[in-house]
């Protein structure tokens, strides 16, 4: 019996840090707020991105059902942005604004502060949205599957920045409270849940898997070298970066 409650508490746990973590990234009307955990909102991350993820392949059946690919893409994106209202993608401009040129740290973290966007923010948000956009259309083949992983990867992303780099703006920034307790590996356990998916992919997967390595190393070593750290700002930004490139590989892999 004791068994039993403990394996329904965890259970229970495990559900309200799932819903703690999608009412962090995305705007779902789940309710009431959940009590904060930082640490358990992050390990979710993976969760909260299938579950991003089975929205968006869902809605993308209906689309591409009513409507030919390009507008089902387009479609999907804006579903995207609309779910997650804007958040990673206001990150991703205030990354091209604040780290693009030879900025000092201090003046490049000033300009990610800032809410106004620039004009190099503006030019790189357009652009990803229009390769995301185009790289959706071309994706046929384990479309769904795609569809429903490469959010959960993207996410993912975001549990990598935390657990390599430090918080780039000391006590003083809203994120601070998500790098107080020190992730360990055993963290990213719910990461083998897309990557166990991937393997469905055929090769694609396998290749999927490289780029998303590859990346996350190339935005720490440029996120250490711009900042010695990352923000909020650039854990969005790195979301959005991996999900476009996956879809990407994604569509290499359906065009060959």
């Amino acid at each position: 019996m004791r068994h039993f409650i403990t394996r329904q508490s965890i259970t229970r746990q495990l559900i309200t840090r799932w819903i703690a973590s999608l009412q962090f990234i995305t705007i779902l009307p789940l309710g009431r707020p959940q009590p904060f955990d930082a640490k358990g909102i992050i390990t979710c991350f993976p969760l909260a991105g299938l579950g991003i993820g089975l929205i968006l392949a869902g809605a993308d059946s209906l689309f591409s059902f009513l409507w030919p690919a390009g507008v089902a893409a387009v479609l999907d994106v804006a579903l995207l942005a609309l779910i997650t209202g804007a958040l990673h993608l206001d990150g991703l401009a205030d990354m091209a604004d604040g780290l693009y040129g030879r900025r000092d740290r201090e003046t490049a973290l000033s300009i990610m502060k800032d809410s106004r966007v620039g004009a190099m923010g503006l030019v790189t948000v357009v652009l990803l949205l229009m390769t995301k956009t185009a790289a959706i259309a071309g994706a046929e083949q384990h479309r769904f599957l795609a569809l429903v992983i490469i959010p959960a990867y993207a996410r993912s992303a975001m549990m990598a920045g935390i657990f390599f780099l430090p918080y780039a703006r000391g006590n003083e920034g809203t994120g601070s409270s998500f790098f107080e307790t020190p992730l360990r590996f055993t963290d990213f356990g719910f990461f083998l849940i897309p990557l166990i998916l991937s393997l469905f992919l055929g090769w694609p997967g396998i290749l999927l898997n490289m780029v998303f390595v590859g990346l996350i190393a190339a935005l720490i070593w440029f996120y250490s070298k711009k900042l010695g750290g990352i923000t909020g700002d650039l854990l969005g930004a790195m979301a959005e970066i991996v999900e476009t490139a996956l879809f990407l590989v994604v569509c290499v892999g359906a065009s060959g």
